[in-house]
C-alpha cells in the first residue's frame, strides 16, 4: 500500500514539474523513462500526458509490439510496447508488480497521432546538466534515435525523437506481415 502511495506521489510530482517546465521554461529538456532495462529520453515538447497502466484491448493481425487500443481519458489510443518496438522482439511478460510501475506516455497532441508508449518506469525529468557527455547516434541507428547521453554515474541514455518516431513507416504500419 505504501508503494502505491509513493508511486502516486512521484507521478503527481512529475506531472507538476512537467507542467511547470512547459509553462515557465524551466531548463528540463527530457522526460526520462526506462523500458526493458534501457534508458530513454523523450523531449518534453513532444511528450504528452502520463497515464497509469491500463489493459489494452488486443487488435487481431497486428505486430507483436502493438498491444492494442486503450481508452485514456475518453480518447482511443494505440498502445505500443516501446522496448519491443525498439528491439524488434516479442513483448516481455510483466508481473503484476512490474505492471504497477508501468506507465503509458502519450505522444503530444500536436503530433496528431493518438498513441501511447508503454514504459516500465518513470525516471524523472532531465536537462543537459544531468549528463557528462553526449554522442551522435551510432551508424545504422533508427532514424528516430537522437543523441546518446552519459550521466555522472556512467549510465547511457538514448534520446528518442517522438516526432520522427511518429512518422516512421514501420511505426505507422501496425499490420502483421
Amino acid at each position: 500500500m505504501a508503494n502505491r502511495e509513493a508511486l502516486r506521489e512521484l507521478q503527481s510530482r512529475l506531472a507538476t514539474r512537467l507542467q511547470a517546465a512547459r509553462t515557465e521554461g524551466v531548463a528540463a529538456s527530457w522526460l526520462a523513462v526506462e523500458a526493458a532495462g534501457a534508458k530513454y529520453l523523450f523531449p518534453l515538447a513532444q511528450s504528452g500526458e502520463i497515464f497509469p497502466w491500463t489493459t489494452a484491448q488486443p487488435v487481431p493481425y497486428t505486430q507483436s509490439w502493438f498491444l492494442g487500443v486503450a481508452n485514456l481519458r475518453g480518447g482511443l489510443f494505440g498502445v505500443v510496447d516501446l522496448a519491443s518496438f525498439v528491439s524488434g522482439g516479442v513483448p516481455a511478460a510483466r508481473t503484476e508488480m512490474a505492471r504497477s510501475e508501468s506507465r503509458l506516455v502519450a505522444l503530444n497532441a500536436l503530433l496528431e497521432l493518438n498513441c501511447a508508449l508503454l514504459i516500465d518506469r518513470l525516471a524523472g525529468l532531465r536537462n543537459m546538466d544531468a549528463f557528462s557527455s553526449s554522442s551522435a547516434p551510432a551508424e545504422g541507428a533508427p532514424g528516430y534515435f537522437g543523441n546518446g547521453y552519459t550521466d555522472a554515474q556512467g549510465a547511457y541514455w538514448q534520446e528518442i525523437n517522438l516526432q520522427a518516431l511518429s512518422q516512421q513507416p514501420q511505426f505507422l504500419s501496425i499490420s502483421a506481415s
